[in-house]
């Protein structure tokens, strides 16, 4: 598979995910390149992410409000996610990682990552039903 050539705007999304090391929405990157006096407009962010995100260098988590969250491949992230209050607690576990290797294998599948998310009740909000 051939690499095509990034443009300006790919190169300045991807130095700002590495800078801010979070995982962040299009319309937080796009105010922070402003802030930074790298503006772009809104859709050549998204455009930008779109194509980042399908050769592999960054990864996007949706959450349960359907808000995108765009970061650096890093490794698998697991979380607990609260449909109430929205909170969201990592876990450590991957029960998935050699099931990942099995399809990487049995389909040649390239796989950049993979999420794994549990919704329903933190405690807090089961104490308010």
């Amino acid at each position: 598979m051939m690499k095509t050539q990034r443009t300006r705007s790919q190169e300045r999304i991807l130095s700002l995910l590495k800078v801010l090391n979070r995982a962040i929405s299009a319309q937080d990157i796009y105010v922070e390149l402003r802030e930074r006096n790298q503006s772009m407009g809104l859709a050549t962010v998204y455009r930008s992410l779109e194509t980042l995100k399908l050769e592999g260098s960054v990864q996007v988590r949706t959450l349960a409000n359907g808000e995108s969250l765009y970061s650096m491949i890093q490794e698998d992230k697991h979380h607990l996610t609260c449909l109430q209050c929205g909170s969201s607690i990592p876990i450590d576990e991957c029960p998935v990682h050699e099931l990942e290797n099995q399809l990487n294998q049995s389909h040649q599948f390239k796989i950049f990552y993979h999420t794994l998310e549990f919704f329903g009740l933190c405690t807090q909000c089961q104490v308010v039903q």
